[in-house]
């Protein structure tokens, strides 16, 4: 009897001390993988984050830049990672086009919580100062008969799936997708007539639209923005019912306790709310998100889905 009373409060104190270490985490450093190379939208957003959580966690906050493979090998690095809260995840929306794009990613969404998804940047269409369409509906009646071409920042990026979405699949038009290394050379390209068209993530075009060396043509997002307010929502053309977006977020290994991957969820919410980053995000192009840890899970995994389905209906493959 006193041997089992024993064991029960053995237990009950490890529970216990695990809970409480759960609870006060983090207790060492931390240490943030984005999945890119240094200056894209992962890492000025990682960074950014980095500089405010850890004053506010009394930890140092690393950051660790693994790109390679469009965003797989810091997926898979992360994925193979101790779950204990202390290695995290920076990705784009990459994690979520990767699971379909590529035959063997390395990793599944089942691997990860989304522990909160940071930002976004809606996907913009924008045109040659010389083209004599002026709105995505007459270029999509246009292409009907004559050839259109358009360029984004590479195969599988969130703006060429929109693309493909928007041309092939939502309107039957053939607008064949040239890749380019990036969204500024596909923008460039398109300011000196190269390609008509381009579909890039907002921060690739937004001061070449201020500054009317493009013409913005549609915006994929629900209203227009206030930034941009002569530019029309690709819904406004008519043309159907669409938000795309590019996200920056943020994923812990499936086995990290959730309590963890919670109150990471409520720190980078709350760092967020409190406007601090605003001007840094606005910077890069990004509109802060604040998504509780369950409204995070389901957004990734209702992207994957949605950017799965217009990889499988429009034939794109990985190169």
């Amino acid at each position: 009897m006193l041997r089992a009373a024993g064991l029960a409060l053995a237990a009950m104190t490890a529970l216990s001390s695990a809970a409480n270490a759960q609870t006060t985490w983090p207790q060492r450093n931390v240490r943030f993988v984005v999945a890119f190379a240094p200056a894209g939208p992962a890492d000025i957003v990682a960074r950014l984050l980095a500089l405010q959580l850890q004053e506010k966690w009394g930890q140092s906050v690393i950051v660790e830049n693994r790109a390679g493979g469009g965003g797989n090998v810091g997926a898979q690095a992360v994925s193979r990672a101790d779950p204990d809260g202390y290695t995290i995840l920076v990705s784009t929306s990459a994690f979520s086009v990767n699971l379909t794009l590529y035959d063997k990613p390395g990793y599944a969404l089942s691997d990860f919580h989304t522990a909160a998804v940071a930002t976004s940047s809606p996907n913009i269409l924008v045109a040659s100062p010389n083209l004599k369409q002026n709105t995505l509906k007459e270029i999509v009646d246009a292409a009907k008969t004559e050839n259109f071409t358009y360029g984004s920042a590479g195969i599988g990026t969130t703006p060429h799936l929109t693309g493909e979405l928007i041309f092939r699949i939502m309107n039957k038009v053939n607008v064949p997708h040239v890749p380019f290394t990036g969204a500024a050379p596909a923008v460039t390209a398109t300011m000196g007539g190269q390609v008509p068209l381009a579909w890039v993530a907002l921060p690739g075009a937004f001061e070449q639209v201020k500054g009317k060396t493009v013409k913005g043509v549609a915006i994929a997002t629900a209203r227009r923005i206030p930034e941009l307010p002569d530019v029309p929502t690709v819904n406004e053309n008519g043309i159907g019912d669409l938000e795309a977006v590019s996200v920056v977020a943020f994923y812990m290994p499936s086995k990290t306790p959730m309590d963890i991957v919670e109150k990471f969820n409520a720190d980078v919410n709350a760092v967020i709310k409190s406007g601090v980053l605003d001007k840094g995000f606005a910077a890069a192009g990004a509109f802060p998100m604040q998504l509780d840890q369950k409204q995070a899970d389901a957004f990734v995994a209702a992207e994957a889905k949605k950017w799965g389905d217009v990889i499988k209906q429009a034939g794109v493959r990985a190169e």
